[in-house]
């Protein structure tokens, strides 16, 4: 009777599933559960206490600097995502219909992951050298006579804000249209050839929409990583600079707990919508 039990299709797709169950959640939904109850709680300048107030969400949704913070956070998303769109695209279609050989196709994909072999802090910070106002961009254009003084925009300024985003970001674009591209059936290709489409008219038309569960996957993973980046806003910005996690980073170091919690919420339910938005516009689960 118990052997019967467990040879059960749907008793024997639990069983496996529960350990995996388990670990999630214990280490996601439990942690989420736990910040949405402390957000709710009360702070003074030395203790936090239980309660159950919006005292919290009042204050962030009141502050004119929160809406200016999340504006900023939004801004730095969308420019970073269409950057690393565009070079992610260019990439992964030249690694997947102009390089004919999978070996060649995997030295170079390679190659694109080197910069990962490091930490992130350390490609981020190896920006600030070469931007600064001495640094190396600077005295090459002084050099060369294209400016006359160093450009003080190039640092601690939303450009090498973006700019590192974009570096450290790129790749999370790259794999899945590369991964996407690769899946697309070439006859198809020929066929919209045979057919007298131009060189365009393929890319626009057979492509790109074979490939929008790539470029689905990559946006939810690039805007998710940069809403919840503030390490990169800080150093890169000067601290003069801020996003939403440095909002809740600055809140974790006064030991302002609650707050940090509602504004973590906050920004939790934001990039939800942001994906359930992106989801509906592909079916990301042929790619999964």
């Amino acid at each position: 009777m118990a052997a019967d039990f467990l040879k059960n299709r749907h008793v024997s797709g639990w069983l496996m599933a529960g350990p995996l169950a388990l670990v999630l959640g214990g280490f996601l939904v439990l942690p989420v559960i736990m910040i949405v109850i402390v957000s709710f709680w009360g702070a003074t300048e030395w203790s936090i206490y239980p309660a159950f107030q919006f005292d919290n969400y009042d204050y962030l949704f009141g502050s004119s600097v929160t809406w200016r913070v999340f504006l900023n956070t939004f801004k730095y998303a969308a420019i970073t995502w269409a950057f690393t769109l565009a070079i992610g695209f260019t990439v992964a279609y030249f690694l997947a219909f102009h390089i004919r050989s999978l070996n060649w196709q995997i030295a170079l994909f390679l190659l694109c992951t080197i910069p990962f072999w490091t930490s992130n802090i350390i490609r981020m910070i190896s920006w600030i050298p070469f931007l600064g106002r001495n640094g190396l961009a600077n005295s090459t254009l002084l050099s060369w006579g294209v400016i006359d003084e160093p450009l003080d925009w190039l640092l601690f300024s939303d450009f090498s804000v973006i700019l590192a985003f974009v570096h450290l970001y790129t790749l999370f674009m790259v794999v899945p249209i590369f991964n996407t591209m690769m899946r697309i059936d070439r006859s198809l290709i020929e066929a919209a050839a045979d057919a007298g489409a131009t060189g365009w008219q393929t890319l626009w038309h057979v492509i790109v929409p074979l490939t929008k569960p790539g470029i689905m996957i990559g946006t939810i993973f690039v805007v998710t990583l940069v809403m919840g980046d503030f390490i990169t806003v800080r150093f890169m910005s000067g601290s003069q600079k801020a996003n939403v996690g440095r909002l809740i980073s600055n809140d974790i170091g006064l030991l302002q707990y609650p707050s940090a919690s509602a504004t973590a919420v906050v920004l939790l339910v934001t990039v939800l919508l942001v994906i359930a938005i992106l989801l509906r516009f592909v079916d990301i689960r042929k790619e999964l």
